[in-house]
């Protein structure tokens, strides 16, 4: 059982709890370390703390309005530590089980995390491109490292059957419903180290 000081953190844990986390989520019956509404801001964690963090189909579920979405990104960073790394695990927009489920309250691609990104971010607006800069907006650094996906089984099972190029997979999942069931994104929380170390270390007050 992790601490609230704990620098690895599952966030949004359900049933499924880490060995080496801090498994947080706000419904007591999943026996979680700590029981916290990520809906309510902010979180008691301190800044610069997460060195690591999961949140496995978590994100889909919060935050309707999208000001108070925002704000949940603007803690999320706040609580991490400069290089932390995240693992988000999300629906794909495309397929059945996300559009399925009625908690469900944003879709997501792996191309929205380019907007909370300040090098994409910076080169959009020297190319002049009208995408959302969002990083430069609310003052958070996540850079894309990684990004996988998880096929529905029946594709899967096609596909090995019948392989085909990754390009021809890209156009797949791009193109046509129920090939992606889920995929998951890596992000490399950038932050000045100087700064960050002369911050108070004390969550901000609501």
């Amino acid at each position: 059982m992790g601490t609230l000081g704990s620098t690895q953190l599952n966030l949004g844990c359900g049933y499924q709890p880490l060995e080496g986390f801090l498994n947080v989520d706000f419904d007591a019956k999943c026996n979680p370390d700590a029981i916290v509404n990520l809906e309510h801001m902010p979180w008691p964690f301190t800044t610069d703390q997460a060195k690591r963090v999961v949140m496995h189909h978590v994100l889909e579920h919060l935050a309707p309005d999208p000001s108070h979405f925002l704000k949940l990104m603007q803690e999320l960073y706040r609580i991490c530590a400069p290089n932390a790394l995240i693992q988000l695990t999300l629906p794909h927009p495309r397929h059945d089980e996300y559009l399925t489920d009625p908690t469900h309250v944003r879709p997501f691609l792996p191309e929205t995390f380019h907007l909370f990104s300040q090098s994409r971010n910076l080169d959009w607006q020297a190319r002049r491109v009208s995408n959302t800069c969002l990083a430069l907006r609310l003052g958070v650094d996540f850079e894309v490292t990684r990004v996988s996906y998880d096929l529905d089984p029946r594709w899967r099972l096609r596909l090995e059957a019948n392989p085909i190029t990754r390009d021809e997979l890209a156009d797949l999942i791009t193109s046509q419903s129920n090939v992606a069931r889920q995929f998951s994104v890596e992000l490399k929380v950038r932050k000045d180290a100087t700064k960050t170390q002369a911050s108070a270390a004390t969550p901000p007050q609501p």
